[in-house]
């Protein structure tokens, strides 16, 4: 076990390899089940509470029972990532997720629930270029799920529109990060990211109805706040994409990063990051005690 990551699944922390599912599990059958993902920082977990509480709102929407209160998701979740700690250098950093789905159905047609809590390796090397060039997005033709079908606010396992959208935008541009529109023209979102734009010094983003409410664009939205910069939740478009002076999309893994174009049109006059994307960049580095640009463009290939 000390070379091999561990997992908690079901009351247990045991070897990764060991965790399996019943092929009966709802998750895997229908993917019904609730995630949610955080990040460590020098090894310590950012926003655990945060991350947690947006679980169980995930989990009461979809009407599921962990039987596990917060406390002891957040105390398990610690366990797991110590556990693990020594499997990485200092400069490393995990992906933290807790999942539970809904189970195997029981005799009595009840559900006994599936608990699971992971560590994986961020994808520092796999996106550093992100950091060095810009973030080239492009817009799928396919669209985000509406509210009325299912709420983006809750963040469940079912990817499926997220999946066939990056495929669509891959096939275009290997190094393309898709950002959906919703079903009205307006941005939406991206596979575990949200997109902000910069206009006149103004912070623009899509409202929160919307789209899933990251925790990291909520830290974005609060650091931008505290610099007194300007911000807003509206419905923008993509003309408002490609006549913005700045783009930058915000996830976990990414904390911000800065988008240089929208459908191959150069966003503002091309370099990156901007003025004020750079400031909340610099501020959010200095929150978690780490250059997050830097750590990514410290895994860049020649």
């Amino acid at each position: 076990m000390a070379q091999e990551r561990v997992v908690f699944m079901n009351g247990e922390i045991i070897p990764d390899s060991q965790a399996t599912i019943s092929i009966h599990d709802r998750g895997f059958v229908s993917g019904d089940a609730v995630f949610d993902t955080t990040r460590t920082f020098g090894g310590k977990i950012f926003k655990l509470r945060e991350h947690i509480d947006r679980f169980y709102e995930s989990m009461k929407y979809m009407r599921h029972e962990p039987g596990m209160t917060k406390e002891e998701m957040i105390a398990a979740t610690f366990k797991v990532v110590d556990a693990n700690l020594p499997l990485i250098s200092d400069d490393e950093d995990f992906w933290v997720t807790q999942r539970v789905t809904r189970g195997v159905a029981q005799p009595d047609g009840s559900y006994k629930p599936t608990i699971i809590i992971e560590c994986v390796d961020l994808p520092f090397k796999e996106r550093a270029k992100y950091y060095r060039d810009g973030m080239p997005v492009v817009v799928p033709s396919i669209r985000r799920t509406p509210p009325e079908a299912m709420s983006p606010r809750a963040k469940v396992h079912n990817y499926i529109n997220l999946i066939l959208a990056t495929q669509e935008v891959k096939a275009q541009n290997p190094d393309g990060w898709p950002i959906l529109l919703d079903t009205n023209g307006n941005l939406a979102e991206g596979p575990g990211s949200n997109i902000f734009l910069v206009k006149d010094g103004v912070v623009i983003t899509p409202r929160e109805q919307m789209v899933l409410a990251g925790i990291s664009r909520s830290t974005a939205i609060e650091l931008a706040q505290e610099l007194n910069i300007d911000t807003r939740e509206a419905d923008i478009d993509l003309f408002d994409a490609y006549t913005a002076d700045e783009a930058f999309v915000t996830s976990t893994s990414f904390c911000i990063c800065p988008v240089a174009s929208v459908n191959g049109s150069i966003i503002g006059e091309g370099g990156v990051p901007g003025p004020v994307t750079d400031r909340l960049m610099k501020a959010y580095s200095g929150l978690v005690g780490i250059d997050i640009a830097g750590q990514y463009l410290a895994r860049l290939e020649a």
